[in-house]
């Protein structure tokens, strides 16, 4: 076994593999940038080497840096995680060439894999099936949107060099092809530093179902069974599972025999997922099940298959880098129960799925199961790299069993004041449809509203009015505002929930766990966090806004384009300016048909939230 590992990566998965490393006695090397010298991986290395500013492209995303790193550090090998380089075949190339041990996929199988068209004419050639669509080299707007009529709407737009959600816009009309064209082709660029796309038929209820497969330098290739990654928001997974629900043994050993093919197909060496699109709408059949892309690295979504085969995949591919063989052949894998992965987001359901970045002041993920973190209390979520704070895992007998453990570990999830999506999740664990495996990747497009507590619900207030009567008991008067002259009080108390006011009633047999954080008290309920507090004399509720026509940003981050300029008219829904953070790509819009007035912004500039950036003014009658 190697020596020594350079971790090229950050966080939960660099935690992960240093974790692997040291039980097989490997000393580890971590990297880290200006923003994560604080973070938990940085210890938990055996040695840590700053390599850069905050920005991606400044520190994780630079080889010179980091290769300059396992120079200083003499590390034998190198593992890229995923994301950043883990799928840059020029970084692999490198790291090979320099004498150090790549612990990824060969880089002829990232290159042949990495660009969507090319990957699905191999497949093609491979007898495996693909999606039907157009993967033709005239980028041109007009022959797309042809492309596009002749497939028929709703179509994909998908940047050819994409992955991880990213550059992927769905288009139902013809009239919004442009706008949505420019809009993937942009991120694409960004992203990628390639703006191609390809058009692909838009499948109604679809599942999204991916294969784990392993092969090795001498030959063989085995799959770990598939995983159910539907739950999706935006194309970017939620919570995904192993196996797949609904999936009898035929279509089981057709769509893993398809991934083992595709895998042969590239000459295919190390851990690696086949990804394919399933038209659910008459069951899942491998008729309707066509190949999408592959993902040349560790998935994020890699615990799922190892709690249900008992396998250790970061250990298999540090034995492969190795020049080791499998360490089982297909006969020996066996899959042993259910489990399902939740990706604890910081961001804000309520308002739009905003990211939420701050100082974790205060932080309880689940102790009972498995969890997977970058970060713990007391650290920063910055606007600078993905907004995942943690990944909750679930295992049980059967998917009952595991789906009680998720929903039981994300409602005990505390988080403040960087707002999350635990709740959410908590909901979802427990929604009657998801229970019963009635999902494709429109569940949370169908179900939003139902699983965001925007408003906090009868039992909520009452906990909250609970817990401050307990937290007054001293002077009851001053809480139990619901009283009569010369009569019994009617146990109302007046409470303020997130900035505003509700009448709740006081519940002694309540459970109400809240916590005093920074002179603030947190309700934390059902995965959900509430201020609250007590009134004071005379106020009344009021709701906070930005002026008429005065457009804030809704999230910090960087202004990535500005569509406008001062005294353009513009109508009701045009974009103005999109702001960028974590990945995601936020563009305001006009209010109402109006005049633009001052710019306060300019590209390239970056902006805190609530920050005005722009002003429309509203045309007179």
């Amino acid at each position: 076994m190697m020596e020594s590992l350079l971790i090229a990566n950050r966080g939960e998965i660099a935690r992960r593999i240093i974790r692997t490393a040291k039980t097989a006695g490997i000393r580890t090397i971590a990297v880290y940038s200006e923003a994560d010298a604080g973070l938990p991986f940085v210890g938990e290395a055996d040695e840590a080497i700053a390599i850069g500013p905050s920005p991606a492209r400044e520190s994780y995303l630079s080889e010179v840096h980091i290769l300059e790193a396992a120079r200083k550090t003499g590390a034998a090998a190198i593992h890229p995680g995923y994301g950043f380089l883990s799928e840059n075949a020029e970084f692999a190339e490198a790291v090979e060439k320099a004498g150090i041990i790549w612990v990824g996929a060969p880089a002829a199988a990232i290159r042949a894999m990495g660009l969507k068209d090319a990957a699905k004419e191999l497949m093609q050639a491979a007898g495996v099936p693909v999606t039907p669509g157009y993967l033709g080299p005239d980028q041109s707007e007009a022959r797309l949107a042809a492309e596009a009529e002749a497939i028929g709407y709703p179509v994909l737009i998908k940047a050819v060099a994409g992955g991880g959600g990213k550059g992927m816009r769905r288009v139902d009309r013809p009239q919004d092809f442009t706008e949505l064209l420019a809009s993937c082709r942009r991120e694409a660029a960004a992203s990628f530093g390639d703006d191609r796309v390809l058009i692909e038929r838009y499948i109604a209820n679809p599942r999204h179902i991916e294969v784990q497969i392993f092969a090795d330098e001498h030959g063989n290739c085995v799959h770990l069974f598939e995983r159910d990654c539907s739950l999706q928001r935006r194309h970017q997974k939620v919570i995904e599972e192993a196996p797949a629900p609904g999936l009898n043994a035929t279509t089981r050993a057709a769509i893993c025999d398809a991934a083992v093919k595709a895998a042969r197909a590239v000459n295919y060496v190390g851990a690696g997922t086949i990804e394919f699109i399933a038209d659910a709408s008459q069951g899942l059949r491998p008729d309707r099940i066509w190949f999408m892309e592959m993902n040349t690295r560790l998935q994020v979504e890699h615990p799922v298959t190892e709690a249900i085969t008992g396998e250790d995949l970061v250990l298999w591919q540090l034995k492969v880098a190795n020049g080791e063989p499998l360490p089982k052949s297909q006969d020996e894998i066996a899959m042993k129960g259910w489990a399902l992965e939740a990706r604890l987001y910081a961001e804000n359901p309520a308002a739009g799925y905003l990211p939420s970045t701050g100082r974790l002041e205060h932080l309880k993920l689940p102790r009972t199961i498995r969890v997977e973190s970058g970060v713990e209390q007391g650290d920063e979520i910055t606007a600078f790299y993905d907004p995942m704070i943690a990944k909750i895992i679930a295992h049980g007998p059967n998917r009952e069993a595991a789906l009680s453990k998720l929903a039981a570990a994300c409602a005990g999830i505390e988080i403040w004041p960087v707002r999350s999506n635990a709740g959410l999740l908590a909901r979802v664990a427990t929604n009657p449809d998801f229970r019963a495996a009635r999902i494709d990747t429109g569940f949370l497009d169908r179900h939003g509203e139902g699983l965001v507590a925007t408003e906090p619900d009868e039992t909520t207030i009452d906990k909250a009015a609970t817990a401050l009567s307990k937290a007054a008991n001293e002077d009851p008067w001053s809480v139990l505002t619901g009283f009569r002259i010369a009569g019994p009080g009617d146990g109302r108390v007046r409470v303020r929930i997130d900035g505003h006011l509700h009448w709740g009633r006081v519940r002694p047999d309540l459970e109400a766990n809240a916590v005093e954080i920074d002179a603030k008290t947190v309700l934390f309920d059902a995965g959900n966090a509430w201020p609250i507090g007590l009134p004071h004399a005379g106020e009344v509720e009021a709701r906070q806004g930005a002026g008429d026509g005065a457009m804030l940003s809704p999230m910090p981050g960087l202004v990535i384009s500005v569509d406008v300029a001062e005294g353009d008219t513009v109508a009701k829904g045009d974009p103005l300016l999109t702001v960028e953070a974590m990945k995601m790509e936020h563009t305001l819009r006009a209010p109402f048909d109006g005049i633009v007035g001052k710019l306060q912004v300019s590209t390239g500039a970056r902006v805190s939230e609530n920050q005005l950036v722009v002003s429309v003014i509203k045309e007179q009658a």
